[in-house]
Protein backbone atom coordinates (compact mmCIF):
# COMPACT_ATOMS: atom_id res chain seq x y z
CA UNK A 1 0.00 0.00 0.00
CA UNK A 2 3.31 2.23 0.75
CA UNK A 3 4.39 1.84 -2.44
CA UNK A 4 1.05 2.75 -4.22
CA UNK A 5 0.83 5.80 -2.35
CA UNK A 6 4.60 6.66 -3.05
CA UNK A 7 4.12 6.14 -7.10
CA UNK A 8 0.56 7.93 -6.99
CA UNK A 9 2.51 10.90 -5.10
CA UNK A 10 5.55 10.90 -7.69
CA UNK A 11 3.38 10.94 -11.13
CA UNK A 12 0.86 13.95 -9.12
CA UNK A 13 3.36 16.60 -7.96
CA UNK A 14 6.17 18.37 -9.37
CA UNK A 15 10.23 18.97 -9.85
CA UNK A 16 12.68 19.99 -8.03
CA UNK A 17 16.14 22.54 -8.34
CA UNK A 18 18.88 20.12 -6.89
CA UNK A 19 20.61 22.94 -5.83
CA UNK A 20 17.70 23.68 -2.84
CA UNK A 21 18.13 20.42 -2.13
CA UNK A 22 21.75 19.36 -1.52
CA UNK A 23 23.86 21.09 0.47
CA UNK A 24 27.23 20.45 -0.84
CA UNK A 25 26.99 21.58 -4.36
CA UNK A 26 30.46 19.02 -5.35
CA UNK A 27 28.22 16.02 -5.06
CA UNK A 28 27.51 13.79 -8.03
CA UNK A 29 24.01 13.04 -8.35
CA UNK A 30 21.47 11.26 -10.94
CA UNK A 31 17.88 13.47 -10.37
CA UNK A 32 14.66 13.29 -11.99
CA UNK A 33 10.71 14.30 -11.45
CA UNK A 34 7.98 13.83 -12.69
CA UNK A 35 4.41 15.95 -11.97
CA UNK A 36 2.43 18.65 -11.93
CA UNK A 37 2.87 22.85 -12.09
CA UNK A 38 0.44 25.28 -11.77
CA UNK A 39 1.67 28.43 -13.24
CA UNK A 40 -0.31 31.50 -13.18
CA UNK A 41 -3.60 29.32 -11.94
CA UNK A 42 -3.40 26.93 -15.47
CA UNK A 43 -1.94 23.20 -14.45
CA UNK A 44 1.00 21.70 -16.83
CA UNK A 45 1.79 18.45 -16.50
CA UNK A 46 5.68 18.15 -16.09
CA UNK A 47 9.18 15.61 -16.87
CA UNK A 48 12.16 16.75 -15.81
CA UNK A 49 16.08 15.52 -15.59
CA UNK A 50 18.46 16.74 -13.90
CA UNK A 51 21.65 15.22 -13.29
CA UNK A 52 25.39 17.00 -11.96
CA UNK A 53 28.67 15.65 -12.35
CA UNK A 54 31.33 16.63 -10.36
CA UNK A 55 35.01 14.99 -10.68
CA UNK A 56 38.10 16.80 -9.18
CA UNK A 57 37.51 20.79 -10.17
CA UNK A 58 35.04 20.27 -13.30
CA UNK A 59 31.39 20.03 -12.76
CA UNK A 60 28.69 19.45 -15.45
CA UNK A 61 24.89 19.73 -14.81
CA UNK A 62 21.93 19.17 -17.00
CA UNK A 63 18.39 20.75 -16.69
CA UNK A 64 15.85 19.17 -19.41
CA UNK A 65 12.29 20.15 -18.83
CA UNK A 66 9.28 19.38 -20.19
CA UNK A 67 5.53 20.82 -20.09
CA UNK A 68 2.54 19.78 -21.26
CA UNK A 69 -0.44 21.71 -20.71
CA UNK A 70 -4.52 20.35 -20.08
CA UNK A 71 -5.05 19.67 -23.45
CA UNK A 72 -1.72 17.56 -24.05
CA UNK A 73 0.24 19.53 -26.09
CA UNK A 74 4.05 20.93 -25.06
CA UNK A 75 4.28 24.20 -23.68
CA UNK A 76 5.63 26.01 -26.40
CA UNK A 77 7.35 29.10 -24.37
CA UNK A 78 9.86 26.33 -23.35
CA UNK A 79 11.75 25.54 -26.39
CA UNK A 80 10.81 28.89 -28.41
CA UNK A 81 14.56 29.98 -28.94
CA UNK A 82 17.77 28.94 -29.66
CA UNK A 83 18.90 29.35 -25.99
CA UNK A 84 16.08 27.57 -24.53
CA UNK A 85 17.25 24.28 -26.40
CA UNK A 86 21.26 25.12 -25.52
CA UNK A 87 20.32 25.70 -21.58
CA UNK A 88 19.04 22.13 -21.52
CA UNK A 89 23.36 22.09 -20.24
CA UNK A 90 22.59 24.06 -16.96
CA UNK A 91 26.20 24.56 -16.23
CA UNK A 92 29.84 23.90 -17.27
CA UNK A 93 32.38 24.35 -14.49
CA UNK A 94 36.05 24.19 -14.10
CA UNK A 95 37.15 25.43 -10.02
CA UNK A 96 35.12 27.83 -7.93
CA UNK A 97 35.04 31.87 -7.17
CA UNK A 98 37.94 32.73 -5.89
CA UNK A 99 40.20 29.96 -7.16
CA UNK A 100 43.28 30.57 -9.27
CA UNK A 101 41.27 29.46 -12.34
CA UNK A 102 37.65 29.66 -12.84
CA UNK A 103 35.43 28.97 -15.50
CA UNK A 104 31.28 28.85 -16.00
CA UNK A 105 29.28 28.45 -18.98
CA UNK A 106 25.25 28.31 -18.58
CA UNK A 107 23.60 29.79 -15.94
CA UNK A 108 25.09 32.64 -13.70
CA UNK A 109 23.88 32.47 -10.34
CA UNK A 110 24.45 36.14 -8.81
CA UNK A 111 27.89 36.63 -10.51
CA UNK A 112 29.82 39.81 -9.87
CA UNK A 113 32.77 41.41 -10.58
CA UNK A 114 35.52 42.82 -8.83
CA UNK A 115 33.71 44.19 -5.47
CA UNK A 116 30.59 44.06 -6.94
CA UNK A 117 30.09 48.56 -7.66
CA UNK A 118 29.26 47.79 -11.53
CA UNK A 119 28.63 44.39 -11.73
CA UNK A 120 26.86 43.13 -8.64
CA UNK A 121 24.93 39.91 -8.07
CA UNK A 122 24.02 39.85 -11.77
CA UNK A 123 21.66 36.92 -12.75
CA UNK A 124 21.12 35.94 -16.63
CA UNK A 125 17.90 33.62 -15.29
CA UNK A 126 14.95 35.28 -13.67
CA UNK A 127 12.46 34.00 -16.52
CA UNK A 128 11.67 30.31 -17.02
CA UNK A 129 11.30 30.85 -20.35
CA UNK A 130 13.71 32.67 -21.86
CA UNK A 131 17.07 30.95 -20.33
CA UNK A 132 20.36 32.46 -21.15
CA UNK A 133 23.64 31.00 -21.59
CA UNK A 134 26.32 33.16 -20.27
CA UNK A 135 30.30 32.72 -19.10
CA UNK A 136 32.45 33.63 -16.03
CA UNK A 137 36.28 33.08 -16.50
CA UNK A 138 38.76 33.87 -13.65
CA UNK A 139 42.40 33.34 -13.76
CA UNK A 140 44.61 34.69 -10.83
CA UNK A 141 48.40 34.42 -11.53
CA UNK A 142 49.09 35.65 -7.95
CA UNK A 143 51.00 38.93 -8.94
CA UNK A 144 48.10 40.08 -11.67
CA UNK A 145 44.79 38.28 -12.88
CA UNK A 146 41.63 38.96 -14.38
CA UNK A 147 37.64 38.17 -14.16
CA UNK A 148 35.10 38.04 -17.17
CA UNK A 149 31.38 37.68 -17.20
CA UNK A 150 28.94 37.83 -20.53
CA UNK A 151 25.51 37.37 -20.07
CA UNK A 152 23.78 36.18 -23.29
CA UNK A 153 25.49 33.92 -26.43
CA UNK A 154 22.18 33.61 -27.97
CA UNK A 155 21.87 37.80 -28.52
CA UNK A 156 24.00 40.55 -27.39
CA UNK A 157 24.05 41.55 -23.90
CA UNK A 158 26.41 42.13 -20.77
CA UNK A 159 29.92 42.06 -21.29
CA UNK A 160 32.02 42.87 -18.21
CA UNK A 161 35.92 42.57 -17.48
CA UNK A 162 38.37 43.66 -15.03
CA UNK A 163 42.19 43.18 -14.55
CA UNK A 164 44.29 44.00 -11.67
CA UNK A 165 47.89 43.55 -10.58
CA UNK A 166 49.20 43.20 -7.07
CA UNK A 167 52.32 45.57 -8.32
CA UNK A 168 54.93 44.59 -5.14
CA UNK A 169 54.71 40.79 -5.63
CA UNK A 170 56.96 42.01 -8.95
CA UNK A 171 59.32 43.18 -5.90
CA UNK A 172 61.49 42.57 -2.83
CA UNK A 173 58.61 43.59 -0.59
CA UNK A 174 56.39 41.02 -1.63
CA UNK A 175 56.93 39.20 1.47
CA UNK A 176 55.95 42.41 3.56
CA UNK A 177 52.42 42.25 5.65
CA UNK A 178 50.27 44.10 4.35
CA UNK A 179 51.89 46.16 1.27
CA UNK A 180 52.57 42.69 -0.26
CA UNK A 181 49.19 42.19 -1.53
CA UNK A 182 48.43 45.43 -2.80
CA UNK A 183 45.87 44.99 -5.30
CA UNK A 184 45.16 47.67 -7.86
CA UNK A 185 42.26 47.08 -10.82
CA UNK A 186 40.45 48.93 -14.29
CA UNK A 187 37.18 47.06 -15.06
CA UNK A 188 35.06 47.78 -18.01
CA UNK A 189 31.55 46.70 -18.82
CA UNK A 190 28.92 47.52 -21.35
CA UNK A 191 25.37 46.08 -22.41
CA UNK A 192 25.15 45.32 -26.40
CA UNK A 193 21.69 45.07 -26.67
CA UNK A 194 19.50 46.96 -28.53
CA UNK A 195 17.74 47.93 -26.19
CA UNK A 196 19.82 48.87 -23.79
CA UNK A 197 20.18 52.86 -24.26
CA UNK A 198 16.42 53.45 -25.36
CA UNK A 199 14.77 56.65 -23.57
CA UNK A 200 12.38 57.46 -25.99
CA UNK A 201 10.55 55.00 -28.63
CA UNK A 202 7.45 55.70 -30.94
CA UNK A 203 5.28 52.09 -30.52
CA UNK A 204 2.99 51.51 -33.89
CA UNK A 205 0.01 49.43 -32.83
CA UNK A 206 -0.80 47.99 -36.39
CA UNK A 207 2.30 47.17 -37.38
CA UNK A 208 3.56 45.67 -33.74
CA UNK A 209 6.70 48.04 -34.91
CA UNK A 210 8.86 49.42 -32.11
CA UNK A 211 10.85 52.58 -33.09
CA UNK A 212 13.13 54.57 -31.57
CA UNK A 213 12.89 57.89 -30.97
CA UNK A 214 15.99 58.83 -28.80
CA UNK A 215 18.41 55.87 -28.07
CA UNK A 216 21.73 56.31 -26.06
CA UNK A 217 23.35 52.96 -27.61
CA UNK A 218 25.53 50.80 -25.61
CA UNK A 219 26.37 51.85 -22.38
CA UNK A 220 29.93 51.23 -21.01
CA UNK A 221 30.85 51.65 -17.63
CA UNK A 222 34.85 52.32 -17.30
CA UNK A 223 36.25 51.40 -13.42
CA UNK A 224 39.43 51.94 -11.30
CA UNK A 225 39.88 50.24 -7.96
CA UNK A 226 42.52 49.35 -5.35
CA UNK A 227 42.36 47.20 -2.10
CA UNK A 228 44.47 46.70 0.51
CA UNK A 229 44.57 43.93 3.09
CA UNK A 230 45.06 45.53 6.83
CA UNK A 231 44.46 41.98 8.58
CA UNK A 232 44.80 38.85 8.06
CA UNK A 233 44.94 35.72 10.06
CA UNK A 234 44.12 32.44 10.65
CA UNK A 235 40.75 33.45 12.29
CA UNK A 236 40.00 36.89 10.25
CA UNK A 237 40.80 39.12 6.90
CA UNK A 238 40.04 42.22 6.95
CA UNK A 239 40.15 44.57 3.94
CA UNK A 240 40.08 47.84 2.75
CA UNK A 241 39.11 49.23 -0.72
CA UNK A 242 37.72 52.03 -2.86
CA UNK A 243 36.29 51.89 -6.03
CA UNK A 244 35.50 54.54 -8.75
CA UNK A 245 33.19 53.95 -11.63
CA UNK A 246 32.51 56.27 -14.63
CA UNK A 247 29.81 55.93 -17.42
CA UNK A 248 30.79 57.22 -20.96
CA UNK A 249 28.12 59.91 -21.60
CA UNK A 250 26.51 60.20 -18.23
CA UNK A 251 28.18 60.51 -14.50
CA UNK A 252 30.49 58.85 -11.81
CA UNK A 253 30.55 57.66 -8.44
CA UNK A 254 32.69 56.49 -5.82
CA UNK A 255 32.82 53.68 -3.28
CA UNK A 256 34.61 53.21 -0.02
CA UNK A 257 34.49 49.70 2.16
CA UNK A 258 35.43 47.79 4.25
CA UNK A 259 35.09 43.31 4.18
CA UNK A 260 35.71 41.00 6.81
CA UNK A 261 35.98 37.16 6.81
CA UNK A 262 35.85 35.93 10.05
CA UNK A 263 36.58 31.69 10.17
CA UNK A 264 36.01 30.07 13.27
CA UNK A 265 38.02 27.20 13.16
CA UNK A 266 35.58 25.36 10.63
CA UNK A 267 32.37 25.78 13.11
CA UNK A 268 31.48 28.97 11.81
CA UNK A 269 32.25 30.94 8.58
CA UNK A 270 30.92 35.04 9.13
CA UNK A 271 31.71 37.42 5.73
CA UNK A 272 30.45 41.01 6.16
CA UNK A 273 30.69 43.89 3.84
CA UNK A 274 29.52 47.62 4.31
CA UNK A 275 30.53 50.31 2.02
CA UNK A 276 30.17 54.32 1.72
CA UNK A 277 28.95 55.60 -1.62
CA UNK A 278 29.20 58.96 -3.01
CA UNK A 279 26.77 59.09 -6.07
CA UNK A 280 27.10 61.85 -9.24
CA UNK A 281 24.14 62.91 -11.04
CA UNK A 282 22.84 60.50 -13.82
CA UNK A 283 24.89 57.39 -12.17
CA UNK A 284 23.63 54.31 -10.25
CA UNK A 285 25.95 52.17 -8.03
CA UNK A 286 25.64 48.33 -9.05
CA UNK A 287 23.79 49.18 -12.78
CA UNK A 288 24.00 45.76 -13.47
CA UNK A 289 22.34 43.80 -10.29
CA UNK A 290 20.02 40.75 -9.94
CA UNK A 291 16.73 41.99 -11.83
CA UNK A 292 18.50 43.96 -14.16
CA UNK A 293 17.41 41.75 -17.16
CA UNK A 294 14.15 42.45 -16.47
CA UNK A 295 14.88 46.46 -15.43
CA UNK A 296 16.46 46.88 -18.69
CA UNK A 297 13.74 47.64 -21.19
CA UNK A 298 9.88 47.30 -20.89
CA UNK A 299 6.84 48.25 -23.41
CA UNK A 300 3.16 48.22 -22.53
CA UNK A 301 1.52 47.49 -25.73
CA UNK A 302 -1.64 48.99 -24.64
CA UNK A 303 -0.06 52.02 -24.19
CA UNK A 304 2.78 52.15 -26.01
CA UNK A 305 4.56 53.20 -22.95
CA UNK A 306 8.22 52.41 -22.14
CA UNK A 307 10.09 51.99 -19.21
CA UNK A 308 13.88 51.08 -19.28
CA UNK A 309 17.12 51.21 -16.89
CA UNK A 310 18.68 53.66 -18.68
CA UNK A 311 15.69 56.10 -18.45
CA UNK A 312 16.43 56.06 -14.13
CA UNK A 313 19.90 56.67 -15.29
CA UNK A 314 19.43 59.85 -17.68
CA UNK A 315 16.93 61.46 -15.28
CA UNK A 316 18.64 60.74 -11.59
CA UNK A 317 20.13 64.38 -11.40
CA UNK A 318 19.18 65.32 -7.79
CA UNK A 319 21.13 61.92 -6.80
CA UNK A 320 21.71 61.11 -3.33
CA UNK A 321 24.76 59.45 -1.31
CA UNK A 322 23.69 56.06 0.04
CA UNK A 323 25.34 52.13 1.77
CA UNK A 324 25.50 49.55 1.03
CA UNK A 325 25.56 46.37 3.56
CA UNK A 326 26.12 42.59 2.98
CA UNK A 327 26.25 39.69 5.87
CA UNK A 328 27.07 36.09 5.38
CA UNK A 329 26.86 32.98 7.90
CA UNK A 330 26.37 29.57 8.02
CA UNK A 331 27.78 27.17 11.30
CA UNK A 332 27.86 23.63 11.20
CA UNK A 333 26.52 22.92 8.01
CA UNK A 334 23.12 23.81 9.52
CA UNK A 335 22.22 27.03 7.93
CA UNK A 336 23.55 29.19 5.20
CA UNK A 337 22.31 32.65 4.84
CA UNK A 338 23.11 35.60 2.77
CA UNK A 339 21.75 39.05 2.56
CA UNK A 340 22.49 42.57 1.25
CA UNK A 341 20.89 45.67 1.56
CA UNK A 342 21.13 49.14 -0.46
CA UNK A 343 19.85 52.29 0.23
CA UNK A 344 20.12 55.88 -0.93
CA UNK A 345 20.39 59.08 1.78
CA UNK A 346 17.58 60.95 0.10
CA UNK A 347 15.29 58.57 -2.17
CA UNK A 348 12.57 57.06 -0.23
CA UNK A 349 11.67 54.01 -2.66
CA UNK A 350 15.52 53.34 -3.50
CA UNK A 351 15.87 50.35 -1.36
CA UNK A 352 17.50 47.16 -2.56
CA UNK A 353 17.48 43.59 -1.06
CA UNK A 354 19.11 40.77 -2.19
CA UNK A 355 18.65 37.55 0.51
CA UNK A 356 19.13 33.69 -0.12
CA UNK A 357 18.84 31.49 2.69
CA UNK A 358 18.66 27.41 3.77
CA UNK A 359 18.25 25.74 6.66
CA UNK A 360 18.66 21.58 5.81
CA UNK A 361 20.39 20.37 9.07
CA UNK A 362 21.38 16.62 8.03
CA UNK A 363 20.45 15.08 11.00
CA UNK A 364 16.87 16.41 10.62
CA UNK A 365 13.66 15.59 8.15
CA UNK A 366 12.89 19.27 7.21
CA UNK A 367 14.28 21.52 5.33
CA UNK A 368 13.46 25.05 3.98
CA UNK A 369 15.01 27.72 1.17
CA UNK A 370 14.94 31.24 0.07
CA UNK A 371 15.41 33.26 -2.64
CA UNK A 372 14.56 36.79 -2.56
CA UNK A 373 15.36 39.95 -5.02
CA UNK A 374 13.32 43.54 -4.43
CA UNK A 375 14.35 46.69 -5.71
CA UNK A 376 12.30 50.07 -5.06
CA UNK A 377 11.82 49.19 -1.83
CA UNK A 378 10.57 52.47 0.43
CA UNK A 379 8.86 50.75 3.59
CA UNK A 380 8.94 48.07 5.53
CA UNK A 381 5.32 47.06 3.76
CA UNK A 382 7.07 46.62 0.47
CA UNK A 383 8.90 43.39 1.36
CA UNK A 384 6.00 41.87 2.00
CA UNK A 385 4.51 42.22 -2.00
CA UNK A 386 5.50 40.78 -4.71
CA UNK A 387 5.25 42.24 -8.01
CA UNK A 388 7.16 43.67 -11.06
CA UNK A 389 10.09 45.04 -8.82
CA UNK A 390 10.39 41.25 -7.23
CA UNK A 391 12.31 37.81 -7.53
CA UNK A 392 11.19 35.03 -5.23
CA UNK A 393 11.25 31.47 -4.17
CA UNK A 394 10.71 29.53 -1.66
CA UNK A 395 10.18 25.83 -0.61
CA UNK A 396 9.43 24.02 2.29
CA UNK A 397 10.52 20.04 2.23
CA UNK A 398 9.87 17.22 3.99
CA UNK A 399 13.11 14.23 3.63
CA UNK A 400 10.94 11.16 3.19
CA UNK A 401 14.37 8.74 3.12
CA UNK A 402 17.60 9.86 2.01
CA UNK A 403 16.92 10.30 -1.58
CA UNK A 404 12.91 11.21 -1.40
CA UNK A 405 11.88 14.67 -0.83
CA UNK A 406 8.16 15.82 -0.42
CA UNK A 407 8.06 20.01 -0.78
CA UNK A 408 6.00 22.56 -2.23
CA UNK A 409 8.10 25.45 -3.69
CA UNK A 410 6.57 29.10 -4.78
CA UNK A 411 8.37 30.69 -7.35
CA UNK A 412 7.69 34.46 -8.41
CA UNK A 413 9.55 35.06 -11.48
CA UNK A 414 8.88 36.55 -14.88
CA UNK A 415 7.88 35.59 -18.51
CA UNK A 416 9.15 37.36 -21.54
CA UNK A 417 6.57 39.67 -23.94
CA UNK A 418 7.66 39.04 -27.37
CA UNK A 419 6.42 41.31 -30.98
CA UNK A 420 4.93 39.23 -34.19
CA UNK A 421 8.72 38.62 -34.92
CA UNK A 422 9.30 36.94 -31.71
CA UNK A 423 11.80 39.56 -30.34
CA UNK A 424 11.38 39.91 -26.39
CA UNK A 425 10.08 43.53 -25.85
CA UNK A 426 9.78 43.11 -22.11
CA UNK A 427 8.58 41.04 -19.34
CA UNK A 428 5.79 40.58 -16.75
CA UNK A 429 5.53 38.79 -13.78
CA UNK A 430 4.65 34.78 -13.54
CA UNK A 431 3.58 33.05 -10.49
CA UNK A 432 4.42 29.12 -10.36
CA UNK A 433 3.45 26.97 -6.87
CA UNK A 434 4.94 23.17 -6.80
CA UNK A 435 3.92 20.61 -5.05
CA UNK A 436 5.82 17.68 -5.45
CA UNK A 437 8.13 14.80 -4.72
CA UNK A 438 11.74 14.41 -5.82
CA UNK A 439 14.10 11.33 -6.51
CA UNK A 440 18.00 12.61 -6.04
CA UNK A 441 19.98 9.51 -5.88
CA UNK A 442 23.70 10.43 -5.34
CA UNK A 443 26.75 8.49 -7.30
CA UNK A 444 30.65 8.92 -7.33
CA UNK A 445 33.10 7.90 -9.21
Amino acid sequence: MKKIILLILLLCVGKIDAQYFLMNGDKSFIGGAAGMTWIDGNPNYSLRFFPEFQFANFGFGLDLNLDWNSDGNIRTENFNEASDYISIIRFIRYGHKGDNVYARIGALDYATIGHGTIVGLYNNNTSFDSKKIGLEFDMDFNSFGFETIYGNFARAGIFAARGYTRPLQFTNLRETPILGMLEAGISIATDMNENAGILEAAYYHDLDILKPTNDKGSLTFIGVDIGLPLLSTKLIDLDLYSDFNKIINFGSGLAIGLMADFNGLGIFDIKAKIERQFNGDKYIPTYFNALYEVERFNLNKSTGEIKSKVQQLEYSTDQSNGYYGELYGSALGLFKVLGSYQKLDRISNSGILHLRGQLAPESMQFLFNVGYDKINIGNFGDLLTTDEHSYLFAELGYKINPFLLASILYHWNFTPIRDDLDNIIGYKPQKRIEPRISLIYPISF
